[in-house]
């Protein structure tokens, strides 16, 4: 039985705005990106600095304009790249949890396995009760407790 990644499900679910901004935080994060604007600045200023002739500047120093269109790029960036990064986010924390789940239903049939291997010895008359770490071992494991050290060290930290 195959079983679908979480990512692949969420991305099914994704709406057209966040694959659209999924498509273009791939596309920012390129070289290829930071060459189109690279050259993009370079001849803005040439241009405008009067260095290209045939070419009338539209934009002089201090590059008002410029400026506009560099302060809407970086907030429209940051806004798509923060769309993407609130739905990755969410996938990792449900895998966080699913993990968590799997880690605790592990435990209790660990836990369980270990019952059934200490009737067995019991049953063989084999004594284990000097193996201080299995002693521990059968213990209840106390997922509360567990809970509250995790929570005082983050609060600590």
């Amino acid at each position: 039985m195959a079983i679908k990644s979480i990512k692949a499900k969420a991305n099914l679910k994704r709406n057209w705005i966040e694959k659209v901004a999924d498509w273009l935080t791939q596309k920012f994060g390129t070289v290829l990106f930071l060459s189109i604007n690279a050259a993009w600045f370079i001849v803005w200023l040439l241009v405008n600095l009067d260095l290209i002739p045939g070419i009338k500047p539209f934009d002089s120093f201090p590059f008002g304009l410029l400026t506009m269109i560099v302060s809407l790029e970086a907030i429209f960036l940051a806004i798509i790249v923060l769309i993407s990064q609130n739905r990755e986010e969410k996938i990792t924390d449900l895998r966080e949890e699913i993990s968590l789940q799997i880690g605790i239903f592990s435990e209790r049939e660990l836990s369980k396995v270990l019952e059934l291997m200490m009737l067995i010895l019991k049953k063989n008359n084999i004594d284990v009760s000097q193996d201080k770490q299995l002693q521990r071992m059968l213990k209840p494991f106390d997922m509360n407790r567990v809970e509250k050290v995790l929570e005082n060290e983050v609060n600590e930290t």
